[in-house]
C-alpha cells in the first residue's frame, strides 16, 4: 500500500506528466509526440507492442465525463435546443480539448501500468 506522500508525488507526476518511475523526466516532446523512453532514467514508456491500448479505455472514461458536461453546458445556455443542436454545439467545444485527453489517458495509464508492475 502506497504511503500518501507517494500517492501525492504520483499525482503530481500525472499533472505535470512525467515519467512513472522517476517523476522527472517528461513523457512527451511535442503536442502529440512522445519520447521512446525517459529522457532522465531511460525507462522505456512503450513496454511491449500494442501497450497503449489500453490508454484507450482511459481516454474514454476522460472524455465522456467532458462531453457529457458540455453537453449539460450547452443545454442550460441553450434550453430550447433539440438535443442534435446540442451535439452539433458541443463538438466543437470538445476537439480542442482532444490532444490533451489523448495525452493525459497515456500518463495514467503508464503511471497504472507502473503501479501495478514496476519491474517490467
Amino acid at each position: 500500500m502506497a504511503s500518501s506522500s507517494e500517492l501525492l508525488e504520483t499525482i503530481a507526476s500525472v499533472l505535470r506528466q512525467r515519467c512513472p518511475r522517476c517523476h522527472r523526466g517528461r513523457m512527451f516532446r511535442g503536442w502529440v509526440r512522445m519520447y521512446a523512453a525517459c529522457p532522465v532514467c531511460r525507462q522505456p514508456f512503450e513496454r511491449e507492442p500494442g501497450y497503449f491500448v489500453g490508454a484507450m479505455y482511459v481516454s474514454y472514461a476522460l472524455a465522456v465525463p467532458l462531453l457529457v458536461l458540455l453537453a449539460v453546458l450547452v443545454h442550460w445556455l441553450r434550453p430550447g435546443w433539440s438535443g442534435l443542436w446540442i451535439l452539433a454545439a458541443t463538438l466543437p467545444l470538445f476537439l480542442p480539448l482532444a490532444p490533451l485527453i489523448f495525452r493525459y489517458s497515456r500518463v495514467i495509464w503508464a503511471h497504472l501500468d507502473w503501479t501495478i508492475d514496476p519491474g517490467a
